[in-house]
């Protein structure tokens, strides 16, 4: 959606109600784009965390180097 800023001043609090249901609203300026007003992003819970620790640990499961070391990658290339 976009809105100029006189309308934008004037519906500032139903824009905020679109924009907090997920609406992004682009507020310009004589037809130029001056800013966003976007949904904030709030943050990860713990359990959405723990989930994404358990996924990356079940995803690691049978990865393998074989036979090299991390070391020897770090210094694969250097003089």
């Amino acid at each position: 959606m976009t809105v100029g800023v006189h309308d934008a001043k004037k519906h500032f609090f139903q824009l905020l109600a679109k924009a907090e249901s997920g609406e992004e609203i682009t507020i310009t300026k004589y037809g130029v784009p001056v800013a966003r007003l976007v949904p904030f992003k709030k943050k990860h819970t713990v359990t959405q965390r723990r989930h994404a620790i358990e996924r990356i640990r079940q995803m690691q499961k049978g990865l393998s180097l074989g036979n090299l070391k991390i070391r020897d990658l770090i210094d694969e290339g250097r003089p």
